[in-house]
């Protein structure tokens, strides 16, 4: 498929021979696209009877159809300079991540991605000397997985001016303002390279089943300037209209009144979906800079921080919900939840809760919740923005959640019972915290650490997909399903195997009866992700695999 200048010059294409995941027709084996949109989902025998020469078919050879994934939570460009800079998921040891520094090819800045202390046989960091020595003088970032934490060379110490701020104490390690500003120091890079680094990262989405992402901007990530570029993908671009995924963005500022509200949304051209994202009331678990009520438990002393005031958060939710745009904030601890929680009633108090639920606010990633929290979050209508792969890279037996939090981290993430609360949920990977990997995502809600809190592949799948646009207050509400009328943003799966997968084996043994007109999606025990073979938004190919058509 080509990328004409326009829906009147773009055949019709026929999806025949396979299966189509739509609630119009749980049992259909073919979709007919016209244009940017679904214009029929139905039988094989139906195909052969609409089929003509007018049409591009493309056999499926029983290959799966779905909406495409969107995914809720990611940075762009972060995500293509950790996929362009060192891998570092897999060193062991302070000894070969300085190994990695010294083999480190190029020049400038050293930048590298992924190290976790809590893996290593040694967890001893190295020092910023010898982190100066292996890298011959170059300036050093690398981002520990969670990114909010960093090890920095003394050279890059020195000039991003770390020396007076919170979170630096003349070592390699930094945090909280010392490594914002590090990162900054490192991301000031011309329109072009950030253009070069975003693409990457949405071509990596688009080879994987996503046709949208939610971008979280914020001052302290990558400035206004990246949120710009990175909103103009919408636009046409070279390759094509809808070349890309689409780009959700949101910038994570701190607003202070309505009129304030309405200015930093302004400066983007109204092209922001809100005021929330990565505008932090706290830090992450890996770094101890998520908020927490007592203390951690391999670090008793240290309870992490509060990055805004209650009284800070209840403003900009107040001048937000005036402003009828989505506020909201990044928080993991409870006591950073605590924070968010009493900051909604202050604003409910100012403004009322009916423009409070009205404004569709989100909070991003919400590991650390309890019932209460749970029934305050469905009460005001907020959507917990959540990122399944950190159970399954961090929970269970053994893991960084166990080691930081001990018996608390039983209860993280619990996802049946927000679904069961009525707490609105959606997905995603936090890139490039996790990769852009979403059947991998599906699967980390079944397979959840805590029994009890599993969910349905379907609900999963849902909270990756329509979740996404219903999340996002998008414009199209027939976004993220394949019915007659709907947006043709879908993506092609090679499978091993459909089935319906839920937590409860009881329930999968009679909801595979074809009488239970339920979907079929991949089964994902099999050890192995199904294969994206096309990525389709609105009508225009982003992907394609060249098994599609052989």
């Amino acid at each position: 498929m080509t990328h004409p200048e326009s829906d009147s010059r773009r055949a019709p294409v026929l999806y025949r021979n396979g299966s189509v995941y739509s609630a119009a027709d749980p049992f259909a084996t073919a979709m007919l696209v016209d244009g940017d949109t679904v214009a029929w989902v139905g039988s094989e025998q139906a195909a052969s009877s609409i089929v003509d020469s007018s049409m591009d078919v493309i056999d499926l050879q029983g290959a799966l159809v779905a909406p495409g994934f969107v995914d809720s939570h990611v940075h762009l460009t972060e995500t293509g300079i950790a996929l362009a800079s060192l891998q570092l998921g897999t060193v062991r040891s302070a000894r070969e991540l300085l190994d990695a520094v010294a083999a480190a090819p190029g020049e400038g800045p050293v930048l590298g991605h992924g190290w976790d202390e809590t893996t290593w046989v040694d967890a001893t960091l190295p020092e910023a000397a010898e982190l100066e020595r292996a890298a011959r003088g170059r300036q050093v970032y690398l981002a520990r997985v969670d990114v909010h934490s960093a090890l920095v060379s003394g050279s890059l110490a020195s000039a991003a001016g770390l020396a007076a701020l919170e979170g630096y104490d003349g070592g390699a390690r930094v945090s909280r303002d010392a490594h914002s500003a590090a990162r900054r120091a490192t991301r000031k890079l011309p329109e072009e390279v950030l253009r070069r680094h975003q693409e990457r990262a949405l071509s990596e989405a688009a080879a994987n089943g996503y046709v949208a992402v939610a971008e979280m901007g914020a001052p302290h990530i990558g400035g206004e300037a990246d949120l710009r570029v990175a909103a103009a993908w919408n636009g046409t671009h070279a390759a094509g209209p809808g070349a890309y995924p689409e780009v959700l963005p949101y910038w994570g500022e701190l607003a202070t009144s309505e009129e304030h509200a309405r200015e930093l949304a302004a400066q983007f051209g109204g092209t922001v979906h809100g005021l929330a994202g990565d505008l932090n009331i706290d830090g992450s678990i890996g770094s101890r800079t998520a908020a927490l009520r007592d203390g951690y438990s391999d670090a008793p002393g240290e309870r992490g921080s509060l990055y805004l005031t209650v009284e800070e958060a209840a403003a900009h939710l107040a001048a937000c919900s005036l402003a009828g745009l989505q506020g909201g904030f990044h928080v993991i601890g409870d006591a950073g939840l605590d924070a968010a929680l009493t900051a909604l009633d202050l604003a409910a108090a100012e403004v009322g809760e009916q423009r409070i639920r009205a404004a569709g606010h989100r909070f991003e990633h919400v590991e650390m919740i309890d019932a209460g929290a749970v029934q305050k979050l469905a009460h005001y209508a907020v959507t917990v923005s959540a990122q399944p792969a950190f159970d399954a890279v961090w929970g269970g037996p053994g893991g960084l959640y166990g080691k930081r939090l001990g018996e608390r981290s039983r209860g993280m993430n619990p996802f049946a019972t927000l679904y069961s609360a009525g707490v609105p949920v959606c997905f995603g990977s936090d890139s490039p915290v996790t990769p852009l990997r979403p059947w991998s995502s599906v699967r980390a809600c079944l397979e959840h650490h805590t029994d009890t809190e599993r969910i349905s592949a379907r609900a999963a799948f849902l909270g990756h997909t329509r979740a996404g646009w219903r999340a996002a207050r998008y414009r199209n509400p027939m976004a993220g399903q394949l019915v007659p009328g709907a947006p043709a943003s879908f993506a092609v799966w090679e499978v091993e195997e459909l089935m319906v997968q839920v937590a409860d084996g009881r329930v999968q043994s009679w909801s595979t009866d074809p009488r239970a007109r339920t979907p079929l999606l991949p089964a994902l025990d099999t050890g192995t992700d199904p294969v994206c073979l096309q990525t389709v938004r609105d009508g225009a190919e982003l992907f394609a695999s060249p098994v599609l058509r052989a």
